[in-house]
Formats: C-alpha cells, sequence, structure tokens
C-alpha cells in the first residue's frame, strides 16, 4: 500500500414591519445598484476592489492546494510511473484516456479509438464517451497539443494544474454569490476564507485529482451564483437574459463533467417546485430554471451518443412532469388558505405520479439498467432492500457512504464557521416558513412575495433559495458524507451572507430596539473584520506550518509490479483483479482489463462479481472457468484484500462474497441461519499452495509482498478411451 514517509531535511430606524426597509446605498449595496443600472464613482470602486479580492482569494486557493499535492508526494522530484501511481482507483482510469489521447498520431485517430475501445474492457467494444464523463480529458489533451506549451510543460502538469484552477473558479463563485446576497464585498471575502481554512471538509482536490467531482462542483457552484443573480429583485430583462446563459452554460458543463449529475440537479429541481408551490418565485423564473436543466441534460445526451442513463434519469421525468401538471393547474394559487393547500398536495400528487409513470415507461422502453445498483444501495441504506446484495453492500461498507460523522461540526465550529450559519439557518428558516404562510394566505392570481408590498413577512427569492439549497444538500450531506462537499463550500457562502446581510442582523436589532442605519452599518462591517482578523491570528501559523511539512510519495511494491507487467508481458495481455489495482495498470502499463471502477454498467457489474470470485471460496476449476470466460491472461492477487484488516466482519471483500454466495462468514460472529459452509477453501489463499488442481490451471509468474501474479494455463484435453 502506499506511504507517505518524512523527506529528509524537512521540517436609519426602522419605521415599517417589513425587514427590508433600509433603503441601499452605494457603500454597503454596489451589487444592487448595478442590477438596478444605477452607477457611481463609489459602485465602481467597490465592485472593482471586491473584484480583485475575489480574484486573489481564489488564486491563492489554487496554490494552496497545489502546494499540498507536492508537498505530500515530492511530485516533482518522483519517477512518471510514481506520478501515474498516485492517480488511486478511478481516477487512474480516467487520467489514462487524456494519456492515450496525446499518444494517438492525430486528434481524429485518437476519438476514434475512444469510440471503439476495446481495451477498457476485454472482449467487448465499448464507445467510452458515450460510458464515461471524460470531455474535460479530451478537450485538455487537444488543447495542450494545440498550445505552444509542450517544451516548458509537461502533460501531467497541465492536467493536474487545470483542475487545481478550478478551485479558482469554486472560490469565485461562492464569492459572488455571497456578494449578491448580503451586498458586501467583506461577505465574499469571508466565505472565501472559510472554504481554505475548512479545506478537510470542503474538498479533497488535492489527493483525488481527476475524480469527477473536482470537475464538476466549481460549476454547480458558478450556477448557483447565476441563479442567485437571476433571482435578485429589479433585475432589467437584459441582465436576466444574459444570466440565464450563464446558468444553462455552467448548467450544461457540470452535467457534462459528472455522471451523477442526475442526483444533484433532482434535489435542485425539487428546491425550485418547493418555492414554487409556496410562491416565492414567478411562473417564468420556474419555467426557465426547468428548461435550463432540461436543455442541458438534453445537449449532454446528444454529446454522449445519446446515452440511455440520461433520458431514464429521474430528474428529467420529473421536471417534464413539473412543467406539464403546471401547464393545465392554471388556477393553483388562487383561492383561500385551505383551498391552496388542498390544491398545492393534489399538485404535487400528480407530479409524483407522472414522474414515476414516465420514469418507469422510459426504463422500460429503453431497457435500461445503468443505474439500478443506485438505487439499490439507496433502499438498503434505509432499510428497504436487501442487505446481501454485492453491489448495494459494496457501498454501504465505504465509509464515504456511511452518515456525516460528528467530528465534521467540531472542525466547523473550530473555524467559527459552525455558529453564523446555525444562527442564520434558524433565524431565516422560521422566516420562511411565516413567508410561505402569508402567501398562501393572501388569495389572488399567483402574486409573489416580492411583488406584495403590503405583506407583513417578505424574503427575497435568491435568499429563499439559497436557504432551501442549504437545508437540503445538508441533509444529503448528513445521510451520505461523500455528499458533503456539495453542501459544504455553499456553507461558506451562506454563513457569510448571514455574517454582512441585513435580513438576520434587522431581526436582532428589531428585537434590541435599536436598529438605525449607523447600528446596522458598524455591525455589518465590523463583525466580519472581526472574525477575518480571529481567523488571521489564529489559522495563519497553521498555515504556513502545514505547507512546509515535506513528504514524498512511497510505493515500492506497487512501482514494481507495474514496471514487470509494462516490460514482461505482451502488450495485448488481458490482466484480471480488483477495480482499483486494474484502473492503475491501464494507466501505467496499457494493458487490457477485465473489469474497471467505473460502476455505471450493469453487465460490467455482473463481470466484477464473477472476477471478484477470485476472493471467494471457489474451486480451482471454477475460478479458471469464469476468467476464462471474460478472456483473462493474469490474475493479480493482493494480500490486502485477501486478508483484509481494514473493514469489520461483514464488510471486507471476502465477506460481501460470501453473503452474496450464501456461505458462512470467516472469523468469530453470528452467521444467518440460511447460510452454509463453503465446499471449498478460499482461493486466494488456496492458489499459493502450487498443489493439483491449482499448480494445473495457475502458474504464479511474478510475487512481491503485496502482490501475487498468476497466469493462467490451458487445461489439458483429456484423451477419449478407447473404445
Amino acid at each position: 500500500m502506499t506511504a507517505l514517509r518524512q523527506r529528509k531535511g524537512s521540517k436609519g430606524k426602522d419605521t415599517g414591519p417589513s425587514i427590508h426597509n433600509l433603503k441601499p446605498e452605494c457603500i454597503s449595496e454596489p451589487t444592487e445598484r448595478f442590477a438596478a443600472g444605477g452607477f457611481s464613482w463609489w459602485t465602481i470602486l467597490c465592485l472593482i476592489t471586491g473584484s480583485i479580492v475575489g480574484v486573489s482569494l481564489g488564486l491563492m486557493c489554487c496554490i494552496y492546494v497545489a502546494t499540498l499535492h507536492e508537498n505530500d508526494l515530492w511530485f516533482s522530484n518522483i519517477k512518471e510511473v510514481e506520478r501515474e501511481i498516485s492517480f488511486r482507483t478511478e481516477c487512474g482510469l480516467y487520467y489514462s484516456y487524456y494519456k492515450q489521447m496525446l499518444k494517438a498520431p492525430s486528434i481524429q485517430q485518437g476519438l476514434y479509438e475512444l469510440i471503439h475501445d476495446n481495451t477498457t474492457e476485454s472482449k467487448r467494444t465499448i464507445n467510452i464517451l458515450q460510458r464515461m464523463n471524460i470531455y474535460q480529458e479530451v478537450f485538455l489533451s487537444i488543447l495542450y497539443k494545440i498550445l505552444p506549451i509542450q517544451a516548458y510543460l509537461e502533460p501531467i502538469y497541465f492536467y493536474i494544474y487545470t483542475v487545481f484552477a478550478l478551485q479558482t473558479v469554486y472560490v469565485i463563485a461562492l464569492f459572488i454569490t455571497s456578494w449578491l446576497l448580503s451586498d458586501s464585498w467583506l461577505a465574499g471575502a469571508l466565505a472565501g476564507v472559510w472554504y481554505i481554512l475548512n479545506r478537510v471538509d470542503t474538498t479533497r482536490v488535492e489527493f483525488t485529482i481527476s475524480l469527477r467531482e473536482n470537475w464538476s462542483i466549481p460549476f454547480f457552484a458558478l450556477q448557483v451564483a447565476a441563479i442567485t443573480c437571476y433571482l435578485k429583485p429589479h433585475l432589467k430583462p437584459i441582465h436576466q437574459r444574459m444570466v440565464l446563459w450563464l446558468v444553462f452554460i455552467s448548467t450544461f458543463c457540470f452535467c457534462l463533467t459528472w455522471q451523477f449529475n442526475q442526483f444533484v440537479l433532482l434535489v435542485q429541481a425539487l428546491i425550485i417546485f418547493t418555492l414554487d408551490c409556496l410562491d416565492f418565485f414567478t411562473a417564468e423564473q420556474v419555467v426557465s430554471l426547468y428548461l435550463m436543466q432540461v436543455l442541458s441534460l438534453l445537449l449532454v445526451w446528444l454529446l454522449q451518443f445519446c446515452n440511455s442513463m440520461i433520458l431514464g434519469s429521474l430528474v428529467l421525468s420529473f421536471t417534464v412532469s413539473a412543467l406539464f401538471i403546471k401547464n393545465f393547474q392554471t388556477r393553483l394559487k388562487t383561492g383561500s388558505f385551505v383551498t391552496r393547500v388542498g390544491k398545492l398536495a393534489l399538485h404535487t400528487l400528480l407530479v409524483l405520479i407522472l414522474t414515476f409513470i414516465i420514469n418507469y415507461s422510459a426504463k422500460q422502453i429503453l431497457q435500461l439498467k445503468s443505474d439500478e445498483h443506485i438505487f439499490k444501495f439507496i433502499k438498503a441504506k434505509f432499510g428497504f432492500g436487501a442487505t446481501r446484495d454485492f453491489d448495494a453492500s459494496l457501498y454501504l461498507c465505504e465509509e464515504a457512504f456511511g452518515l456525516l460523522p460528528l467530528d465534521t461540526f467540531e472542525r466547523l465550529a473550530g473555524t467559527v464557521l459552525l455558529y453564523p450559519y446555525l444562527c442564520t439557518l434558524s433565524v431565516l428558516f422560521i422566516l420562511l416558513l411565516l413567508v410561505a404562510l402569508s402567501n398562501l394566505s393572501v388569495s389572488g392570481s399567483g402574486q409573489t412575495c416580492s411583488e406584495s408590498e403590503e405583506r407583513t413577512f417578505r424574503m427575497r427569492p435568491d435568499i429563499a433559495y439559497n436557504l432551501l439549497h442549504t437545508v437540503f444538500f445538508g441533509l444529503l450531506a448528513f445521510s451520505t458524507m461523500r455528499m458533503k462537499y456539495l453542501w459544504t463550500g455553499h456553507m461558506c457562502a451562506f454563513a457569510a451572507f448571514g455574517v454582512c446581510g441585513k435580513e438576520v442582523w434587522t431581526l436582532y436589532l428589531r428585537v434590541l430596539h435599536c436598529n438605525t442605519k449607523t447600528t446596522m452599518r458598524l455591525i455589518r462591517y465590523s463583525v466580519p473584520i472581526v472574525i477575518l482578523a480571529f481567523l488571521y491570528y489564529k489559522f495563519w501559523p497553521r498555515l504556513m506550518e502545514e505547507i512546509s511539512e515535506l513528504r514524498e510519495f512511497y510505493d515500492p511494491d506497487t512501482v514494481e509490479l507495474m514496471e514487470w507487467i509494462r516490460l514482461k508481458t505482451p502488450k495485448r495481455a488481458v490482466f484480471a483483479g480488483s477495480m482499483q489495482l486494474l484502473a492503475g495498470i491501464k494507466l501505467c502499463t496499457g494493458r487490457v482489463l477485465t473489469n474497471h471502477p467505473h460502476y455505471e454498467d450493469q453487465a460490467l457489474r455482473e463481470r466484477t462479481r464473477q472476477v471478484y470470485q477470485i476472493y471467494a471460496h471457489q474451486s480451482a476449476e471454477e475460478v479458471h472457468k469464469v476468467l476464462s470466460s471474460v478472456g483473462a491472461d493474469y490474475i493479480v492477487l493482493e494480500d490486502s484484500i485477501c486478508y483484509e484488516r481494514r473493514h469489520s466482519r461483514g464488510c471486507r471483500l471476502r465477506d460481501l462474497l460470501d453473503l452474496a454466495n450464501g456461505h458462512i462468514m470467516d472469523g468469530s460472529g453470528e452467521n444467518d441461519p440460511d447460510l452454509v459452509p463453503a465446499s471449498h477453501p478460499r482461493f486466494c489463499e488456496a492458489i499459493k499452495t502450487d498443489v493439483p488442481p491449482y499448480s494445473t490451471l495457475f502458474a504464479r509468474v511474478f510475487k512481491n509482498k503485496t502482490f501475487h501474479v498468476y497466469k493462467l494455463k490451458k487445461p489439458k484435453k483429456k484423451k477419449k478411451a478407447d473404445l
């Protein structure tokens, strides 16, 4: 396994009932003045200053994670094979296609090889551009060939620097979101600083560079910033159209770069649907945002050669259903409170029913099973599915797919992020409920809250959207730890808005009967400056110490394995083994694989389960038969899997295979009564005895402390008995 060892030598008073009676001033509200078309020299100065601060924070984050990556691996000083090994699991698989495109004699030939790929899955020719979201690798490889940078920038650095540069986009997007919500660029500065200081919980880009989420989440943050701008009151029509284009482009880039885009967009569609039902959005805003999602998904569907997983996605079924039902229920937002609640309940029921009808029909027509494992995992996670399903258990047993650990909140509280976030969230959520009740109590033709100046409680639609955004994605993060990266970044922007915005402070000051313009301005500027000063005093020395800690990549066993495969095996040799290792073998050696970590294909999942019988209780003949059927020439056995101790009993890979096969698990502990003892020893252990029938069917050709490589022998045909 990889080790990181220490490198040698390193060391106006409120007069009305509304919370928005404070009028904008150019000192603190430059974005609102900009949206309304008003300009002054002070407004321009604020915009320039805020822009410089935002870009500076983005670049600082980019340099920070790049430095951490270099210092953790000593990336600039290790061999090329070690650099490639550092792209673990599916990261190595994605990067291999960037490398493959660069090696192709021409761009056309490279694209042809991706569309007609026969090395990723043995005995199969698949379209990589259809199956996987790798257009970013294709684009970067073409860009690298076109730009005159080959002489002084290696391809691998061009790749990783691009990913790190997206962190700049991410921080700037959070900066803009918080600035738009609060009308103060100090909020953007606070959001950017919080994002950097909470790096452990906001990103993992420095050690999972080519993971799809590191490409897509920055575009998602940019989309949220664009939606926030689009929903701001008093935005001119021409500005609305420009911002909608940004929403479309960012949504498209997000969808194109991550296969799980449909589930994220589904959560966002539910947010839009909820706010539409509660009368926060106009009909035009709702339809526009839905259409941006639908058009982005359909364009990605075309670029991915009509990928059926997109057409069969829940989000597409939901948005089509919501638009269809909305078009026919024209008097949905009229009547008394009870009448409107009843209409909304019926509306929601009709949308959900139509969603499942469309989705079920689409999957039946398309024979879609690509995302079946995800729904199995969701059902099993919440106790509605079989816990012995191999695919679901693979996810359930990984820590990243478990509940959000409590120590996350300790870290967030340590950077003073959690407290203002919870205060802002609780106050605004109560206000949102009051506004929703107020909206539903007003009979009429669907006028929105922002248009009803006479109402007691009001909330801007951009604030309402971001409030539900953090609530919905917070719940998602609580349920699945890996999804926290969709939440914590926005959490920084939302908390910064609470500190610098008028909404929360207005309510507090009204309770204290000291709600004057002078007091408001003093608090809105002094509190964020004090927090920033405290964070600088407390964390700047720690950051300097962190980036001065030097380590280096150290994984000699894997390096030895890759070098042996590259030098001692045929170029078209087929390798079987764990998904994670095989991705590295493809990247480092270019050999053919039987299976790989991109799990969004039903046939591949079944093949992976069959190949993994090398770690189950199976006979030598059965394993040889399975491996021969997928065209394997070599198998790579890992002691870290065969004798795994990382997971507890019941979650080790060998236990999952035993349960799926109906066998009793190893070790002391309880077993379900219907499980039976296996009739054969565990293959990965028994093959090392080198006795028949193992020695008859397999020959060991490589061994080190971690890996054992066996070559499949062709079984001798039995001679027919003489008649």
